[in-house]
């Protein structure tokens, strides 16, 4: 996957928003990887701020949703791990403004 089409799937993954927290999930560092294979599947590999977060099921759909509507998108499959842990530390500045972290 070159670098253009990586950038758009990331762009369309900063429209989905964690709805407990209010910022997307590219900007809380909760996105670790996606491959685009020959046949349009795309793998995202994600986390979660915490294990038992009961929006899970919501944000794998809106993570779906978003991507349907790139052209080199046939499918999409997301694999929630957790680890490595996620920590406010992977945020970005944009992020941590927005949520008033510091440093």
């Amino acid at each position: 996957m070159d670098e253009e089409l990586k950038d758009s799937i990331m762009g369309a993954l900063e429209m989905v928003v964690d709805p407990e927290l209010g910022v997307d999930i590219v900007n809380l560092g909760l996105v670790y990887d996606v491959v685009l294979n020959e046949e349009g599947l795309a793998t995202v590999t994600m986390t979660l701020t915490s294990m038992g977060c009961p929006l899970a099921g919501t944000i794998v759909e809106q993570v779906k949703l978003a991507l349907a509507d790139l052209p080199e998108v046939k499918d999409t499959e997301v694999s929630i791990v957790f680890n490595p842990p996620w920590s406010k530390d992977m945020m970005s500045r944009y992020a941590k403004i927005a949520l008033g972290v510091r440093d």
